[in-house]
């Protein structure tokens, strides 16, 4: 018996590759610095949890509306608006189990087979995967260096719409190279979607996941709000990433067919867990600045020895939790062929387990610079510091 073609489409999350080789080197006895995965080492808000208790005791256990609670809804419509300058009602928001699901569900909603979908790339690998999945053509495009960080090539974004695009991801405060856009940048990616007709994934994962400034949002901009879907999620900044909660929202048509996905898919999102949500988003959020505090400080302290490591070069971003350095003299010097050879003797001489571009994408034509990402959500101040520094004294051995 033979399975599904479409299944030699589907990719998967690669970083969790990069967590089997760590785990493999830490069975041996070794010491493990994990930098690979964008998980939270943080304990989900106090009250959050309790709220869940309440439901839980309240018997808030069984089926619920698949578009999700009315009062998570209505929450969600009224935070994310105010937050944006927008005004969504409640139908408006649909719940999900987690952020993913909101990409298979817009791509399942807005693209036909053969049709063309832009992504960001490097970026998240699930875009890819999905639009590939569902019989559509995945076209990437790149970001360029700047002084400061990353910016979208523009002009490479307008060489890839044609006839057959349908819509475009965008993903502003971005995964993995915390890069935000400018606000022409962002008011350019608004006008060619205005101008070719195409729907919007606006992936805000990291909306307040930043240390200074405030974000915007694409659909703010004029005539975006009507064409573009919202990724919302509790994972980052509620530290939520098992509970599994987020939402699509976006325009009531759109809304409506995700509704309808919902009940194909998983019926609902757990009951009692969007209780949790409500209070995360209706209750005190003290804790979740707290953590702020913590990742910021984990920030630049990672920025610092990094900056100060031969070979490599790193900017701060101002959101996100993650680095993404480039480390093209550093492999030179410690006679790295490639970026997989490199991940590897870093982490059998040190302990520091990381990510590559190569886990965001398929590298595009012309680069010619290497990078890697550092995820700091999910590792202590102390052992930033040590595993960093087990990192630059074996480059700086071999200069």
């Amino acid at each position: 018996m033979a399975l599904a073609e479409r299944l030699t489409r589907l990719g998967t999350e690669t970083a969790f590759t990069v967590s089997l080789a760590a785990a493999e080197w830490g069975a041996k006895g070794n010491r493990i610095y994990p930098f690979h995965l964008g998980d939270l080492d943080l304990a989900t808000p106090s009250n959050v949890v309790a709220a869940m208790d309440r439901a839980i005791a309240d018997g808030k256990t069984g089926y619920c509306p698949a578009a999700g609670i009315a009062p998570l809804r209505e929450a969600l419509a009224e935070d994310i608006g105010m937050r944006r300058g927008l005004h969504y009602a409640p139908n408006q928001v649909v719940v999900q189990p987690g952020g993913k699901p909101v990409i298979t569900k817009f791509i399942q909603s807005v693209m036909n087979p053969g049709q063309e979908v832009l992504y960001p790339n490097p970026g998240y690998p699930i875009y890819e995967s999905q639009i590939e999945y569902f019989g559509g053509v995945a076209k990437a495009y790149r970001y360029l260096p700047t002084a400061t960080g990353f910016s979208i090539d523009l002009d490479q974004v307008r060489s890839l719409i044609t006839p057959a695009t349908c819509a475009i991801i965008y993903n502003d405060l971005q995964n993995p190279i915390g890069a935000e856009s400018t606000d022409a940048e962002r008011e350019a990616i608004a006008q060619l979607a205005i101008e070719h007709d195409l729907w919007v994934l606006s992936d805000e994962a990291y909306f307040e996941m930043r240390y200074s400034g405030s974000s915007k949002s694409i659909a703010s901009l004029p005539g975006m709000q009507e064409r573009t879907v919202i990724l919302y999620t509790f994972s980052k900044k509620f530290a939520m990433t098992g509970w599994r909660l987020g939402a699509a929202v976006g325009p009531v048509e759109i809304a409506d067919t995700i509704a309808k996905l919902n009940t194909n898919d998983e019926s609902c999102t757990t009951h009692f867990v969007q209780y949790a949500g409500v209070e995360g988003i209706r209750g005190d959020q003290s804790e979740c600045l707290a953590m702020l505090d913590v990742l910021v400080a984990r920030r630049d302290a990672a920025v610092e020895v990094l900056q100060a490591t031969p070979g490599i070069t790193v900017s701060a971003p101002e959101a996100t939790f993650y680095l993404f350095p480039d480390v093209t003299d550093a492999m030179a010097i410690v006679g790295a062929a490639d970026l997989p050879s490199f991940a590897e003797q870093a982490l059998h001489a040190t302990g520091v387990s990381f990510c590559t571009r190569r886990h965001f994408g398929r590298p595009q034509p012309g680069e010619d610079r290497q990078y890697v990402r550092f995820a700091y959500s999910g590792i202590g101040i102390d052992d930033i510091r040590a595993g960093l520094g087990e990192l630059q004294q074996w480059i700086a051995s071999r200069q």
